[in-house]
């Protein structure tokens, strides 16, 4: 009987631990202002997660979306609005962008002419972008059914802008999640995240943390140009903004409202610098453990041998090569003595070597987590390159356009990348930097140290990000990790008026002794002429 009754008070205690933990459990509702191509899929990789611990999501896109496929059986929910353009405008705005870096990769000499090019292709994005706005707020049907959601969180990326707003018209808290605004213009002045020029290489200048005197005066200038050229569209937001809220308002204060700012870096890739409590990294929060490749695949890699093998992505925004720049690919593949998986969706090259296979599509973490797997040629995708850091592969980097170039920048600096330029690239240099990663021990070396510098955290970036997500709607916000900055006006924040009222003090401190002194120098001469006389 005694055991029988033991048995019983432990599944009582069981019972009611278990409900304890299942009421303590909140469960939100979320709403998500997407972007496109890799922005989705880090944001997806999020949704997933919140979904897993029992969240509602709802994604609203528009009906000429290119990356984001509104399908019945996704365990997100879909609310899709119309816009009057198609998808067709948005992939030929993407390749305008990657246009301009290839033919006028910013130098000494065209720097301004780049900022300039940067600045057009940036206003015909943020028209687009208007209209996806309207699109959305002057649905009345729509807003009010938004509105009867009772959603507690807004997701937003601010590389599409307009999260922020509608989060403000449902009267929900709303997180950015991004690896880097244009320019980041964004995050220094709207963020009021510190940036010194001094050591904090500008968005786009390819610098690192260590510049000389030549590179501090670049960086300066990088900052003062994207500023200029960026701030020059904000007005129109502005406007548009207040128009909405119908108050006097800006983009930058606005945005300055984002509870928490995720972004997708982390030490391992950043250059220390400072930073606030509402930013949290959370860089390579999408990577996991290799799952086992499909059986074609995996004998494919096997047959490899003791060489291994070498993967090959320029990204999901790059769908063709000319026939030139392919068969300079495919023949220095050739002469490897890896083999190669090559993901590209363009005509077969002339020059293919019977040790290279083409793939539409490539299980590329999966394959960058095999062990046979010697070296990652990579477009500089950030997605891409963290998957590289997870498994502690070197890479070549070939960066193409927007955040790439500084991507691989940082990672020459931290010795696991060898970078080419896409646009001068021939058959021997590709051949010379793979057997470089591959041979020289100190690319692997490092590539491994930043791996175990990657997974030495105490919490899982893709852990860390659904925490603050949960912490904000839990909390209704997060408004005790905003800086006293976002209530400062810039000369109060750059202490302009302190030092003006501090110059005007000493100023006429020294007014008043020069006065003295004179005073005293004219009455000491008269009384020394008196007693002459």
């Amino acid at each position: 009987m005694a055991t029988k009754a033991t048995g019983s008070k432990k599944y009582l205690q069981l019972l009611l631990f278990q409900v304890a933990f299942l009421g303590s459990v909140f469960c939100g509702n979320v709403l998500v202002w997407p972007t496109e191509g890799s922005h989705w899929l880090n944001v997806k990789i999020v949704i997933q997660e919140l979904i897993r611990r029992g969240h509602s999501v709802t994604v609203l896109v528009s009906n000429a979306s290119l990356f984001i496929k509104p399908r019945a059986e996704a365990s997100e929910k879909f609310e899709v609005y119309n816009v009057p353009f198609k998808n067709d405008t948005v992939e030929n705005l993407i390749e305008d962008v990657v246009a301009l870096w290839l033919n006028n990769r910013p130098t000494t000499l065209t720097f301004w002419q780049f900022y300039k090019e940067l600045g057009k292709l940036s206003e015909n994005w943020h028209q687009m972008n208007r209209i996806m706005c309207d699109a959305v707020l002057t649905n009345q049907e729509l807003m009010a059914h938004l509105q009867r959601s009772s959603y507690d969180l807004l997701l937003s990326d601010p590389v599409t802008l307009c999260g922020d707003l509608l989060a403000l018209k449902l009267s929900v808290p709303f997180i950015y999640s991004l690896r880097f605004s244009p320019a980041s213009t964004v995050e220094r002045h709207c963020g009021k995240i510190p940036a010194p020029p001094s050591y904090t290489p500008a968005a786009l200048s390819e610098l690192t943390d260590c510049m000389s005197f030549s590179e501090r005066i670049k960086n300066i200038l990088s900052y003062h140009l994207q500023d200029y050229v960026f701030q020059s569209y904000w007005g129109e937001w502005d406007i548009y903004y207040s128009k909405v809220l119908g108050r006097p308002t800006t983009l930058c204060e606005t945005m300055g409202k984002a509870e928490i700012w995720l972004i997708r870096t982390y030490w391992d890739f950043e250059f220390p610098r400072p930073f606030l409590p509402n930013f949290e990294f959370v860089g390579g929060l999408h990577c996991q453990p290799a799952k086992p490749l499909p059986k074609e695949m995996e004998e494919f890699v096997q047959s490899a041998g003791e060489h291994g093998i070498v993967v090959f992505s320029l990204g999901s925004m790059v769908y063709n090569l000319t026939d030139e720049k392919s068969n300079v690919f495919a023949t220095a593949f050739s002469q490897l003595p890896q083999k190669v998986l090559w993901r590209y969706k363009g005509k077969t090259p002339e020059t293919l070597g019977s040790n290279t296979r083409i793939y539409d599509w490539i299980p590329q973490n999966d394959l960058l987590g095999h062990p046979l797997t010697k070296a990652f040629i990579t477009h500089g995708g950030t997605n891409g390159i963290y998957e590289a850091i997870y498994h502690g592969i070197p890479m070549v980097g070939i960066p193409i356009f927007a955040d790439q170039h500084d991507n691989i920048a940082h990672m020459r600096a931290k010795g696991a990348a060898v970078e080419l330029d896409f646009s001068t690239l021939k058959t021997q240099d590709l051949v010379d930097a793979v057997n470089t990663v591959i041979n020289n021990s100190t690319y692997k070396e490092n590539a491994l140290r930043l791996s175990k510098i990657h997974h030495d955290q105490p919490v899982k970036p893709l852990d860390r990000a659904v925490f603050w997500i949960e912490f904000v709607m839990r909390h209704k916000g997060a408004k005790h990790l905003r800086p006293a900055a976002h209530h400062l006006t810039w000369y109060q924040y750059h202490c302009l008026d302190v030092l003006a009222f501090l110059f005007t003090c000493a100023a006429i401190a020294v007014f008043i002794l020069v006065k003295c002194c004179l005073f005293c120098y004219r009455r000491c001469g008269r009384i020394a002429k008196r007693k002459k006389e």
